[in-house]
């Protein structure tokens, strides 16, 4: 499977609601995502991802959605849902080699990997599943409100964070938000969901 910097690109996909829905977004870039809530934001993350069925094709530069098993193209298009799921007892036991990178960058000690995922706050857990999904080596991110449950230092924190590695990685990212504030610090660009199809809204 080629490693290379590439686009994230989808054309007639159909998705719940969504229909006709094309979209392009270039490496090292932020396209984010608005709309009601109920308007398929998620649906449409979950076609994107390989998670749903839908009409239409999706690509990751010559990587194919629809021409790889589904976990090859998840582990290149790497999907963080608004509610992240926990599997093993410890935090540690959810990382590669159970050991992550960046853990002082979004607050955490060393001694985070030992914790008891039960004692997790929502917004510990937040931080965490965004630093599982870097710590397996993403293509391309989906990121489905990814600070909605962190305080306003904190979604600072994070927000640098990402938007650094995404520039560094050349990832493509959609990102789901609803604060117009946001979307203005963050995105290159911005969809918004309006009825059964997307369409170009402003950053600021």
């Amino acid at each position: 499977m080629p490693t290379s910097a590439a686009a994230l690109t989808a054309r007639d996909l159909g998705a719940g609601a969504l229909t006709d829905v094309s979209l392009d977004i270039p490496p090292g870039r932020i396209l984010a995502l608005s709309g009601p809530s109920g308007s398929g934001k998620s649906r449409l993350l979950r076609a994107l991802a390989d998670l749903d069925p839908h009409a239409g094709t999706v690509c990751l530069g010559e990587l194919a959605q629809d021409r790889v098993q589904g976990h090859v193209w998840r582990r290149a298009v790497m999907m963080v849902p608004a509610d992240s799921q926990w599997w093993a007892d410890t935090v540690g036991a959810h990382f590669p080699d159970g050991a992550a990178d960046d853990l002082a960058a979004l607050g955490f000690g060393p001694e985070t990997l030992g914790w008891q995922v039960s004692r997790l706050s929502s917004g510990e857990k937040q931080r965490l599943a965004l630093l599982r999904t870097v710590a397996h080596r993403p293509r391309a991110l989906l990121l489905d409100e990814p600070t909605a449950n962190l305080d306003p230092d904190t979604t600072a924190r994070v927000e640098a964070w990402l938007t650094n590695l995404i520039k560094r990685h050349d990832w493509p990212v959609l990102w789901v938000a609803h604060d117009p504030q946001q979307i203005a610090r963050v995105a290159d660009a911005h969809l918004r969901i309006a009825g059964h199809r997307l369409e170009t809204a402003p950053c600021s």
